[in-house]
Parts: C-alpha cells; structure tokens; sequence
C-alpha cells in the first residue's frame, strides 16, 4: 500500500516538472517572436518619412502700402448772400434740412424795387404809345408823298421819320429798364444752387439784409454732402505712382475703422516747394449722408506697384547678407538656392533671379531640413494680411 501511494506521487511530481518546462518553452518562444518583431519595426522606423510644408512661386500683382492723414469736406459748397438790401420777411429753412436746386429758401422785402418795377413798366406803355403815333404820322407822310410827290416838304417827312426811330429807341431801353427791375425783385428770393444740406442759418425774419459785400453777412451756408471730397498730400517719393482712376482705400476711424473704397480723381500735378508734396483727390460717394464734412480718415495708397512680377512667401526666405531659399527639386530633395530679391510686401518678396514659376519652397522652421535631404512635400497655405 505503501509503495503504491509512493508510485503516485512521484507520477504526479513528474508530470508537473514537464509541464512547467513546456510553459517556459512556450513563453521564450513568444519572447523570442516578439522580440524579433520590435527589433524589425525598430529597423523599419530608422529612416521615417520627413513631410515638408512647401509654398510655390507665383506671379503676382505686388505693391507697398502708405498711408496719408485726410479730412472730408463737401463736394460743393456755398454760402448764400443777398443781393439787394431789404428787411428778411420770410426764412424757409433751418440748418440740417435738406434742400434741393431751385428751391426757395428765404424772402427779402424790398417795396421800393416793386415800385421801380411798376414805374418802368409804364415808361414801356408810354414809349410804345409814342411809337405807334410816330410811326403813324410817318407812314401817312410817306404815303402821302408816294402819291403826291412834292406835296410834302422833305424836312417834314425826315422829321416824321427820325421821329419813329427815336419811339422805337425808347421802347428798347424801357424794355432793358423794365428786365433789370424783374431781375432786382427775383433777386429778392433765396434760391438754392444745388441739392445739398443747410449747414449753417445766419439770419432771422426781420432782420436788415445788406446787399451782398466784403462786409455783407450771408443768410445760409449750403453744401453737397452726397459726394464728398478727400484730399490728401502725396509725399514727392510716392508722386510717380499716383495715376487718375486709381483705386485708393479709405478708412474711417470714428465708424470703427471701417473701409471705404474710392478712385483718385484729380491731383494738382505740382510738388509744393514748401511741404515737397502733391494734393491729391479722391471722392467718396455718401447717398446715405453717413459720413459728415469734417471727419478724419485714413488714406492707403498703393505705391511701386509691380505687376505679374515672380514673388515667393517672406515666410521661405532666410534672412542674411544673402538671402536663401530651400527648395525641393523633382526628385524630391532639398536644395539651398541663393535668390536675389525686389521689393518687399508684408506677405511676398520680389524675386528678381534664382527660381522659377512653380518652384516649390519650404515654408517654415528651415531648422529641421538640410541641404539634400529626401522629402514628401505637402502645401500649405500661407497667411494672408488684410489688404484693406
């Protein structure tokens, strides 16, 4: 019985020894494959792929941007004076109304110019009374000689005749009498020269009205806010780039900086010897009346326009005494080129030699990439500032 428990366990002990050997077999086994594998990806990842962010050269339209203080002001503007003296009967308008061409803004009272008026029209009737009977007494003499010839003595008939013409003298300078009065009474009427904004009101009903003078006060003041003016002086560096129809922006800054568009429509074509600048113009259209004579605004000119010119991201370009660019050719692989460069935007430089259209460059920390290197490219978009 003994022996037979002892045979037992000596079985069971053997069988678990090799048991535990086959799991160890199995577990370096696993080991081992693993291993290798991490030692095969280790080989594989030795030589990752390098990804570039790459920018091509293009042509573009490039220029530089100044910016020049200006205030507006009307498109027209006039103040209205009288021109004959009366007392101020009737005043139609107020500052801030709007007025339109040919619209009566004020009344003058002059009795006296009425008076006149009348008086010279009947000097006219007068004249032309006298007219008709001397050029009747004419006609008769005349005809009367016609017939009878020597029957009307020749003093009588030029005396008839000069007569007529004298009449018909008179009624040409009744009739002159007669328009000058009607043009002093229109005169009497304020009437505005143009669609406009009344901007200032000097003068109440009842008041004495000079005739218009050095010294005369007016009675309204009215401008054209529905187009304004800008003027603004161009340095005479900037001079050679102003051209009539340019497009200029404009900036607002008490309507929180808000751009306005404009063209140039005028410049006086003459440095000043003083200020060494050019007044420019633009005008601005203002159907809403939003913008008011007076304000302040900002004016961005474009200057050393270069049109369709080779330009490549300031963003590629190292700075230096001479500057470099990294390129990847078309076997992919980087290649320090020096270029030499124009102007400079806040976005592009000008390149004047050593790349072509289409070239590709790298965007970016140029730290990480060095002259040969074998790289995939990936574009990139490169950030663009507010041309307004």
């Amino acid at each position: 019985m003994s022996f037979k428990i002892l045979n037992q366990t000596y079985f069971k002990r053997t069988f678990l020894g090799a048991a535990a050997l086959v799991v160890v077999a199995v577990s370096f086994a696993l080991w081992s494959s693993r291993h290798a594998a991490a030692q095969t990806s280790v080989s594989h990842d030795a030589t990752p792929t390098v990804v570039a962010g790459v920018a091509p050269v293009t042509r573009q339209d490039l220029f530089t941007e100044v910016t020049y203080a200006a205030e507006f002001r009307p498109y027209v503007e006039a103040e209205l004076n009288a021109k004959v003296s009366g007392y101020l009967s009737r005043m139609n308008v107020d500052f801030g109304d709007k007025v339109k061409a040919g619209q009566l803004l004020a009344t003058i009272e002059v009795p006296e110019l009425q008076a006149q008026l009348v008086n010279a029209q009947a000097v006219e009737q007068k004249a032309e009374a006298d007219y008709t009977n001397a050029n009747l007494i004419y006609t008769r003499l005349k005809t009367v000689n016609q017939s009878h010839p020597n029957l009307v003595a020749q003093q009588e008939l030029d005396t008839a005749e000069a007569n007529a013409h004298a009449t018909a003298a008179t009624i040409a300078a009744a009739k002159a009498d007669v328009e000058k009065y009607q043009t002093l009474v229109s005169y009497t009427n304020i009437i505005a020269p143009f669609d406009g904004i009344v901007t200032r009101r000097y003068v109440d009903p009842g008041q004495l009205i000079q005739a218009g003078t050095a010294s005369g006060r007016p009675l309204v003041r009215i401008s054209d806010n529905y187009r304004l003016r800008l003027d603004f002086p161009v340095s005479v560096d900037n001079v050679k780039d102003v051209q009539l129809g340019d497009p200029v922006t404009v900036k607002v800054e008490s309507l929180n900086n808000r751009a306005l568009k404009g063209n140039i429509a005028r410049f006086t074509q003459d440095v000043d010897d003083t200020t060494r600048t050019m007044i420019t113009e633009i005008e601005v259209p203002n159907p809403d009346l939003e913008l008011k004579p007076g304000m302040y605004a900002t004016v961005v000119l474009k200057v050393a326009k270069r049109p369709r010119t080779l330009a490549v991201p300031v963003e590629a370009v190292s700075s230096g005494k001479t500057p470099l660019v990294l390129l990847v050719n078309r076997d992919h692989q980087i290649e320090e080129r020096a270029v030499k460069l124009g102007l400079e935007t806040s976005d592009n430089y000008e390149v004047l030699s050593g790349l072509q259209e289409g070239d590709l460059v790298i965007i970016g920390n140029r730290a990480a990439f060095q002259s040969g290197q074998k790289v995939e490219t990936k574009l990139v978009q490169v950030s663009k500032h507010d041309e307004n």
